[in-house]
């Protein structure tokens, strides 16, 4: 089994965290659950998360699944276009709740897993994400035909670096990413699916304004770009 591991908020907080970006992105971002592909050829490929997953504040093209799935398609593997269960905002209770509500029939070819900074964010404790996380990844080698090496686990971005959190104890928020970051590898290990660190790659972003979408927060689709180009490379290999 290859693993790869890449070292490269008046209103409550989080419902400001929602309700400020969804404010800011254009048309086609705000995305809970795409309905299924229905191309006849090609890799199915079903991404869960929330606002990193979906790309917001970016084009629907420049999301990391999106242009993982062309990078595949453009080196010998064709790949669907992604099916998103992700929604800016989303903690792993919301994505554990609308997994069941899409009531998924099929199995897929690549499953993708990147969630939690909004229970970092929201002040949800660790235990609880231990619980949640390891269900959904559960469920998420379910959904991959149980086909471990068809999972792929993302950590969790650091948005302590961002224009966003200044003002904020960036240094708590940064221990505190890493807690969550110890969990979800620990876990994906465990369960020998695969583990792709962006962590240290979007802590750039601190002295490179490019890797930031204009909302202050989320990432550009130069970051994206950069997580796509580490990720699916490991896709292909466990693929192939």
């Amino acid at each position: 089994m290859r693993r790869l591991i890449v070292l490269a908020f008046c209103m409550p907080a989080w419902l400001f965290l929602s309700y400020n970006c969804s404010k800011k992105i254009s048309t086609g971002s705000n995305v809970t659950i795409t309905p299924p592909n229905t191309d006849s050829s090609g890799k199915s490929f079903l991404a869960l998360g929330d606002s990193y997953t979906i790309g917001q504040s970016v084009d629907i093209t420049l999301r990391f699944p999106a242009q993982t799935a062309s990078w595949l398609t453009g080196n010998g593997l064709r790949v669907k276009t992604p099916q998103y269960i992700a929604t800016t905002g989303w903690t792993t209770i919301n994505l554990q709740n609308a997994i069941q509500q899409a009531d998924l029939r099929n199995t897929f070819d690549i499953v993708s897993l990147l969630i939690g900074v909004n229970d970092q964010y929201q002040h949800l404790d660790t235990s609880g994400y231990r619980i949640r996380f390891e269900q959904l990844l559960q469920t998420s080698i379910q959904l991959a035909g149980n086909q471990k090496a068809h999972v792929f686990v993302l950590s969790i971005p650091d948005y302590s670096v961002t224009p966003f959190a200044q003002g904020s104890n960036t240094a708590q928020i940064s221990k505190e990413i890493d807690w969550f970051n110890n969990i979800n590898r620990q876990i994906t290990e465990q369960y020998r699916c695969h583990y792709l660190y962006i962590t240290q790659l979007t802590r750039a972003a601190a002295t490179d304004a490019s890797l930031l979408a204009p909302d202050g927060l989320h990432p550009s689709g130069k970051e994206y770009k950069i997580w796509a180009d580490s990720l699916a490379p490991v896709i292909k290999a466990a693929l192939q």
